[in-house]
């Protein structure tokens, strides 16, 4: 559980958590882990811009994230991009993935290792 999905447990908003107990859920979230976003150095489950992995009992994923800003210059491009990361993971047969906008993004959502790595720990 990333640190999104956790805070947003804790709080009881409305965020479908992921289905982190399908035995497909590392493996997306390590070809998540390959995707960047082309203007900072961490990859974008790390960066908190993963909100839910949400697995079918038929294999079929339904990937919700976020953009770092509303006006990001490869929003159009980002959720194609996690699509092709995840869509080769072995067993899984769809993926589809939608950008929201709620809850905003904000830098409390990255990770231990993304602050890190841009130096805010």
């Amino acid at each position: 559980m990333n640190n999104v999905e956790q805070e947003y447990k804790d709080e009881g908003q409305i965020l479908k958590p992921s289905t982190t107990d399908h035995p497909l859920y590392g493996k997306i979230v390590e070809a998540c882990k390959t995707v960047y976003d082309p203007e900072i150095p961490v990859n974008i489950y790390d960066l908190g811009l993963i909100y839910t992995v949400e697995i079918s009992d038929k294999n079929d994923a339904r990937i919700l994230m976020s953009l770092t800003a509303p006006g990001c210059p490869v929003a159009g491009e980002m959720p194609g991009w996690v699509s092709d990361a995840v869509k080769p993971v072995e067993g899984l047969n769809s993926v589809h993935v939608e950008i929201v906008w709620e809850p905003q993004w904000g830098m409390e959502m990255m990770s231990d290792e993304a602050r890190l790595e841009l130096g805010f720990m």
